[in-house]
């Protein structure tokens, strides 16, 4: 059996790419107390909806489509995809103060619905597979260095030849982690998510970031739907190929205790845990437990940070909470 590890890397980082933005997004929403378990119905209305952007513009523009601005529409329209079903989740759970969990679950079921009905709307109208030129579908998967710093010994391979969307979900971290720890509109942003009555003592408007963190968080998370879609996919529709990814970027946000810079390494991890099975298969252990390796991780470490009680590592104290004001 031949194992190649920089393959395996390689696989593991582009893998865990949309898990990094659905990662990454859920824990900018739960840093403002919120607990949007609809991620996986993000993530699916966000690989529908950027399919759709590059898919029109490509048949629009035809031969004088560019690459960029395929790339490009296909973020603006799984954001806002991604940001209006956050929108409905905060009017339900912020203003009318319903059950998070439950509402969570409900996005689930209306984001997948949503995305599955536009795929197979594509799909019909298309008379057949719904993808990209191959033009366009390079813009997405290759990388935008040049060849000569892709060709350079181990360097190249593990730095320069990824897509774009590697690359701008690290900056994208990055810029999450200042916001967060350097920023004062970072502080007030977790001060709602831990004590959101003493915020509002202090002058912060909770329903504010509440709103802004969760239409934010929501629309990055359904930008890694789009980048499944678009990378790993194949820029083709497939009803069934983002299954159980946002689900996989919840628990992640455990595993990675909160924490966006964390996302970094555990979304390789987790990248590489999901797609083991093909790179390193062993003949006695079934493709099935392979699969279920990062939730065992998950809850390995859940249990390991409760045994540690280390605040730092705990989720925000009103994660799930309705704030009642009139209660303050």
């Amino acid at each position: 059996m031949n194992f190649n590890l920089m393959g395996l890397i390689r696989a593991a980082i582009l893998n865990g790419t949309p898990l990094l933005f659905g990662t990454s997004g859920e824990i900018l929403t739960e840093k403002a107390g919120n607990l949007n378990l609809g991620v996986e119905g993000l993530m699916y209305m966000g690989g529908a909806f950027g399919l759709c952007g590059a898919y029109v513009y490509g048949n629009i523009m035809g031969d004088a489509a560019s690459g960029v601005v395929a790339v490009i529409i296909s973020l603006i329209c799984s954001f806002i995809a991604g940001a209006i079903g956050s929108l409905i989740f905060s009017f339900l759970t912020i203003t009318l103060r319903a059950n998070q969990n439950v509402t969570g679950l409900a996005l689930t079921i209306f984001g997948t619905g949503v995305g599955q009905f536009m795929g197979e709307l594509m799909r019909i109208r298309a008379g057949g597979n719904v993808a990209v030129s191959n033009a366009l579908k390079n813009a997405f998967a290759n990388s935008f260095f040049p060849q000569a710093m892709q060709d350079i010994p181990v360097i190249g391979p593990l730095l320069f030849s990824y897509n774009v969307f590697v690359y701008l979900g690290v900056i994208m971290v990055i810029a999450m982690w200042f916001f967060m720890t350097k920023t004062r509109k970072g502080l007030y942003l977790r001060s709602v998510g831990e004590s959101p009555a003493t915020a509002d003592s202090a002058g912060i408007n909770v329903e504010k970031y509440k709103y802004l963190a969760t239409i934010i968080g929501g629309g990055i998370s359904a930008i890694g739907g789009m980048v499944y879609t678009m990378t790993i996919a194949g820029t083709v529709w497939n009803h069934t190929a983002l299954s159980g990814e946002g689900w996989v970027a919840v628990a992640l946000v455990i595993f990675c205790l909160w924490k966006p810079l964390n996302s970094l390494w555990g979304s390789a991890l987790f990248g590489g845990l999901l797609i083991l099975y093909l790179r390193l298969p062993i003949p006695f252990i079934p493709t099935q437990i392979y699969k279920v390796v990062p939730y065992i991780a998950t809850a390995v470490v859940l249990v390991l940070v409760s045994m540690r009680q280390r605040r730092e590592d705990q989720p925000p104290a009103a994660l799930g909470q309705a704030y009642f004001r009139e209660e303050r």
